[in-house]
């Protein structure tokens, strides 16, 4: 049974979540001087600071598209908009409020801070820590500019400096962290199987004594108080009998499988079972978790696309992944039954894949979607790849309609 998020998801995950972040602070930093602009500006109507507000308003409109979208493209002209608009608004501020005074430099530190948190498209820390130089940068050096021009003083801010300074210690901190959350993932997935596997074999081992109990034993006993001579043959067929139960090892797989609902007879005759068979014939060694039992909820519709699908995706694994191992786990619920295709291998964009790549396309999604069910990919370069397979229980199937052909 695995534990936790695939290490490809569990890094996405962490790094979607601190670019996040950031980006709600700075769009906290451009809410409270937009709001720090029109108290001034209320308070004195002498005061021309209403320039000041109407820049703002630009950046905290990049960096909510930033924050929704998160790609190169919202990230670039989030800094491209922004570093103008904060010319403007330093322009205005300094112009308007001579001396600055606290009040001043706060509102002037604000928006540097900012423009300086971009959370955009990176994926990793050295991405982030680029992203978030470049911003510094942009946010310093229009800021300074603007109040160099006007009173011969660059006005520097330590604070974005010093948050700067938080910000990276914080990405390195996370990077240092995430090898240490492997290892202890690793160690946790190690500790379930082994826990998984010293239950099967306690099972194992207290049924292949009962057996050894009412065969070997009772017929030693019986062989021991029979009358001297030729031994009867009913005794004979009796040992004969279960000799062979004991060489067949049919016990073994009762043992096995001995749970409240069992899901053997059901699993070993799904196309499921039948793909992952086929995919170790070709040597590829499948790890299968979950609740196997689930498989019963579908119909022959649903359990006749599946099992080639998940084929597919193994076939993929053996191809294109460069490792020769996956796991398969399966999840159900009342509506619907869930499969998830894990490797660790090479990984790939799904949208950089060649047109001659047909397998994901029609083998897999076309197949489900036939079915009325869904196909989701994760994939990292050089960290994975995950496909979850969704496919409606027998009770929200849509009748169908027509007959398809492949």
């Amino acid at each position: 049974m695995s534990i936790g998020l695939p290490a490809h998801l569990r890094k996405e995950s962490v790094s979607r979540a601190f670019a996040r972040t950031i980006n709600t602070v700075a769009f906290v930093c451009f809410s409270i001087a937009l709001l720090g602009v029109i108290s001034l500006q209320a308070r004195d109507i002498g005061l021309v600071m209403w320039p000041a507000a109407l820049a703002l308003v630009p950046m905290l409109v990049t960096v909510t598209l930033v924050n929704r979208y998160r790609t190169t493209y919202f990230t670039v002209a989030h800094l491209i908009i922004g570093a103008p608009a904060l010319y403007w608004y330093t322009l205005t501020v300094v112009s308007q409020l001579s001396p600055l005074g606290p009040v001043g430099g706060y509102l002037l530190n604000l928006p540097v801070v900012g423009l300086m948190l971009v959370g955009g498209a990176a994926r990793t820390v050295p991405w982030s820590v680029l992203w978030v130089t470049l911003g510094l940068v942009a946010a310093q050096g229009t800021s300074a500019l603007a109040a160099w021009q006007l009173t011969g003083d660059p006005h520097w801010h330590p604070t974005g400096y010093i948050v700067f300074a938080a910000v990276v210690v914080v990405l390195f901190i996370l990077r240092s962290s995430q090898r240490g959350v492997r290892r202890v993932q690793s160690h946790l997935h190690r500790a379930a199987r082994d826990d998984e596997f010293a239950s099967l074999r306690y099972g194992i081992e207290a049924t292949s004594a009962a057996v050894m109990h009412d065969t070997v034993l009772s017929h030693l006993a019986a062989i021991a108080n029979a009358p001297f001579g030729a031994m009867s043959e009913q005794l004979q067929r009796e040992i004969k009998r279960d000799l062979e139960v004991l060489i067949g090892e049919e016990w073994l797989s009762t043992a096995a499988s001995d749970e409240v609902d069992d899901p053997r007879f059901d699993w070993q005759g799904s196309p499921l079972y039948t793909a992952i068979s086929e995919a170790r014939a070709l040597e590829l060694g499948v790890e299968v978790t979950g609740d196997l039992a689930a498989l019963s909820r579908l119909d022959a519709r649903g359990a006749a696309a599946l099992g080639p699908a998940v084929k597919q995706c193994l076939v993929n694994v053996i191809k294109h992944s460069g490792v020769m191992q996956a796991e398969v786990a399966v999840f159900g619920s009342p509506d619907e039954v869930s499969v998830l295709v894990v490797d660790g291998g090479k990984g790939f964009h799904e949208a950089e894949t060649g047109d001659d790549r047909l397998g994901l396309r029609q083998s897999v999604r076309r197949r489900i979607e036939l079915v009325s069910g869904t196909v989701q990919v994760w994939s990292t370069p050089g960290l994975g790849t995950s496909v979850m397979i969704r496919v409606p229980t027998s009770e929200n199937q849509p009748a169908l309609t027509g007959s398809v052909s492949e």
